[in-house]
């Protein structure tokens, strides 16, 4: 995939498309506000949006999920299977919500924001930021479309059709000195993309951290889907967990995560703070704390998403020693961080989605043959 072409100065055309007109309307004094955007239109449900479009394509959609007449989630398999238009998610904070979110996701939606309310000024500027900053991103986007169902092999059961198979005992995952952390950061597109590294690890692939730019309450619903999918364990990180071989912890929405290297083991610090680079969780921040903590024993991955987060800290864990991967261009749905960091001379190597998860392990077999000489 691509970016876009620029757009000669030309503003990025906003559909909004929500039943309450409080949301819509504080939505349009948010993006209105960014002199690169404009409100197209709003639309109170699915039925008058597509009349909209019709008359006019938006260059991004800001759409609900639950409205009356017809679900966002129908309306987005629509777009997508009519007239691929880039969709980013307008939600509440709710637990209860993140399924059908991540149904969204899983169906083409390229981001999420969690719907605007009435706070603090202080709140209101970065929810401001965020929504004004999605969009952007958004309008950069190529939807990779719905993923395809996945075929249903008739198999013998065993007894995991009952009981899973016991893991790894923590105890014996412990990594020690010399054994690579791997270390991703993903913002716009990244849901996905991360679905696709993790789903081809086999479950002794090497300890993973990650911060991929998510709301709040998001994060563990997120977790809990990979962890359902993959051979490896995916959690939302908490304060203090261990960092083990064949599992993956993911930075809470709205915290940042921060490797720390305790006498000959690996553990997470989960803390608040100011946004560093517009976002918090940071990859920029995880990826210093990687360079300071582990040096050479980290990888560094940075994936598609819009800005330079993560970029700098990417330079610092190559300048550390660490072995550091950007994702191609063509495979991004943003190729903002990782041009960013490739342009900084932060990657080692820039490579396509389908081969991160190869390289991976190449550099996790090469730390193994290292310490066994």
């Amino acid at each position: 995939m691509t970016e876009r072409p620029p757009r000669s100065g030309r503003k990025t055309r906003v559909l909004i498309v929500d039943d309450s007109a409080s949301v819509r309307q504080t939505l349009s004094d948010i993006i209105s506000s960014d002199p690169a955007l404009e409100v197209m239109a709003t639309a109170a449900d699915p039925y008058a949006a597509a009349e909209r479009i019709r008359q006019e394509v938006p260059d991004v959609i800001f759409l609900d999920i639950e409205m009356p007449k017809m679900d966002g989630l129908t309306f987005l398999r629509k777009i997508m299977a009519q007239r691929p238009i880039p969709v980013v998610i307008c939600s509440s904070l709710t637990e209860s919500g993140s399924d059908a979110l991540l149904q969204a996701l899983e169906g083409g939606a390229v981001d999420v924001v969690t719907k605007p309310r009435v706070g603090s000024i202080e709140f209101l500027q970065m929810s401001r930021m965020q929504i004004c900053d999605v969009a952007k991103a958004a309008a950069q986007a190529r939807p990779r479309g719905p993923r395809p169902k996945p075929i249903v092999v008739e198999r013998k059961l065993t007894a995991d059709a009952m009981l899973p198979p016991v893991r790894a005992n923590p105890a014996r995952a412990m990594p020690e000195i010399g054994t690579k952390i791997i270390c991703i950061g993903a913002s716009t597109g990244g849901t996905e993309a991360l679905r696709d590294v993790l789903e081809a690890l086999p479950a002794n692939a090497p300890p993973i951290v990650i911060v991929q730019h998510m709301p709040e309450k998001f994060t563990a619903a997120f977790a809990r889907r990979l962890d359902s999918l993959c051979a490896i364990s995916v959690k939302e990180a908490e304060d203090g967990d261990d960092v083990l071989a064949g599992r993956a912890l993911i930075a809470p929405g709205n915290l940042h995560m921060m490797l720390q290297r305790i006498g000959a083991r690996f553990r997470v610090s989960i803390a608040d703070g100011p946004a560093v680079c517009r976002h918090r969780p940071s990859v920029d921040v995880l990826f210093r704390s990687a360079a300071q903590a582990a040096g050479a024993n980290a990888v560094g991955v940075i994936m598609t998403g819009m800005g330079d987060d993560g970029a700098q800290g990417l330079l610092e864990m190559k300048t550390a020693g660490a072995f550091t991967l950007a994702q191609d261009a063509d495979s991004c749905v943003v190729f903002g961080m990782p041009k960013e960091a490739i342009e900084r001379g932060a990657a080692s190597k820039v490579v396509p989605l389908a081969r991160i998860a190869g390289e991976i392990m190449t550099a996790a077999h090469a730390s193994t043959l290292a310490k066994s000489r």
